[in-house]
């Protein structure tokens, strides 16, 4: 497992690659609608891991009521798997739970799960699989 990225919710997604282009260097590398999840996002390299800014496109995305309620801010982080269906298995096993166990496509083309931030002090956790 290694840090794939640091997920950051943003108000304005126009602002912040402001912001982050000016204090990484360097631009954006993809920016990407996803629309299940109501929400728009840009990635930045930053060394071995990422930075994923995440606005939101709905009103009533996750994005955007974790802004509501939390401020911009740090939303989640991302672990990097070799088969998410394991890491799943052996996770729950370890007795985490899950906001939901099934994979979904995500950014980045990646499948996703998040865990459950009671079981993690309080920290949303995702794992990330590069799709095949």
């Amino acid at each position: 497992m290694k840090l794939e990225h640091i997920g950051i919710a943003v108000k304005s997604l126009g602002v912040s690659d402001e912001l982050f282009a000016k204090l990484l260097g360097r631009e954006s590398y993809k920016k990407e609608s996803v629309e299940r999840e109501g929400v728009v996002t840009s990635f930045y390299a930053a060394g071995e891991s990422k930075i994923e800014l995440l606005e939101a496109s709905k009103e009533d995305s996750p994005i955007s009521k974790f802004i509501e309620k939390k401020g911009e801010g740090i939303h989640h982080l991302a672990f990097g798997v070799e088969n998410i269906l394991h890491e799943v298995d052996r996770l729950k096993r370890e007795g985490f739970e899950f906001i939901s166990e099934e994979p979904k496509e995500g950014a980045d083309n990646k499948l996703i799960v998040f865990l459950h931030p009671k079981c993690t002090n309080g920290v949303l956790i995702e794992l990330c699989q590069e799709k095949q």
